[in-house]
């Protein structure tokens, strides 16, 4: 007998807001459209839990590739998450605590048989600058700290360094500092906020200059193209946001030793859809939250990494092999 379509759910930002030609949850969308799926669409203000039970205020939806009315709403009513095969959890960051409360009801849901991807233990855990720590032989020097003292010995001892917050994302305050610059206090001030909150420093990486590159990984296994974020001359960011240009490329050996450690704990830990940052030959983040970068590659390449996702949400939700 067939497999009936999925029952779809995704939890986003206001899909009006994005850009579509270059957004990864559209991409999902397109494909969860081509599979004939029924899809249920969520901000987070449409989610609660009523006497135990995840409930979310759902209007179905309908996608096409169109660069001026890509959505459309139908039906709108309350269902019980747990009811649907599959709910894509893509709120950006902030990872602040609106986004923990989330996860909880995704605990619900998940505990009344839906599939969270990720899951909302990893999206908990897995914090995408600290998580790499998990990693020591694949990242750079590396501190975590609150204290505005170890960050400027951490820049004395290495002289040239990235330091940024442990929850932003596209490359939001992130600055490239030398020992000697007059910026540097001014930095470990706002980033620990004088020493009230932890951030990050890692050693600057020269292979920056040939891009910061975004490696996807479904359900632990890299698809076999990077996409090099090479910042522009006005930046030292790879990020697309931060005008940098992506240029695809296959992986490099030492990018396949990278994915084979870092794979395994993702998908042990519910991870179906990851994108880790690699720069040269050293791992500088694992992105679980809202992973982008997928209409990109697709593009240069001629690939449907979408299909790649729903074909592993398909294996663990036991529909095919």
């Amino acid at each position: 007998m067939a497999n009936k379509p999925l029952r779809v759910g995704i939890v986003m930002d206001p899909i009006e807001s994005i850009t579509p030609y270059k957004d990864s949850s559209l991409a999902m969308l397109l494909e969860a459209e081509r599979r004939e799926a029924e899809i249920h669409y969520f901000t987070q203000s449409d989610l609660k839990i009523d006497s135990g039970t995840a409930l979310g205020r759902s209007r179905r939806l309908n996608v096409e590739d169109d660069r001026t009315r890509w959505w459309q709403f139908g039906e709108e009513r309350e269902i019980a998450l747990g009811d649907l095969d599959v709910i894509l959890m893509r709120k950006d960051p902030p990872f602040d605590m609106e986004y923990i409360y989330t996860t909880y009801i995704l605990d619900r849901a998940k505990h009344a048989g839906a599939l969270i991807m990720n899951d909302p233990e990893a999206l908990r855990n897995m914090n995408e600058k600290a998580f790499t720590a998990w990693f020591p032989d694949c990242v750079p020097a590396t501190l975590i700290t609150r204290s505005m003292d170890e960050m400027r010995a951490f820049l004395a001892e290495h002289r040239h360094a990235v330091i940024k917050p442990l929850g932003g994302m596209g490359g939001r305050s992130v600055f490239v500092i030398r020992q000697g610059d007059k910026n540097a206090n001014v930095v470990f001030e706002t980033l620990t906020d004088y020493g009230q909150q932890f951030a990050m420093a890692q050693t600057y990486i020269p292979e920056i200059s040939l891009g910061d590159k975004r490696i996807l990984l479904f359900d632990g296994e890299p698809v076999p193209y990077a996409l090099a974020r090479i910042p522009s001359d006005e930046d030292n960011r790879g990020n697309l946001v931060m005008g940098a240009v992506g240029k695809g490329q296959p992986l490099s050996d030492r990018d396949r030793e990278i994915c084979a450690r870092v794979g395994p704990a993702l998908r042990d830990g519910g991870v179906i859809f990851a994108g880790i940052d690699v720069i040269g030959d050293y791992l500088t983040e694992v992105n679980v939250t809202s992973p982008t970068g997928m209409r990109e590659i697709d593009e240069q390449f001629e690939l449907n990494t979408a299909g790649l996702m729903f074909d592993a949400i398909e294996r663990r939700l036991g529909r095919n092999g």
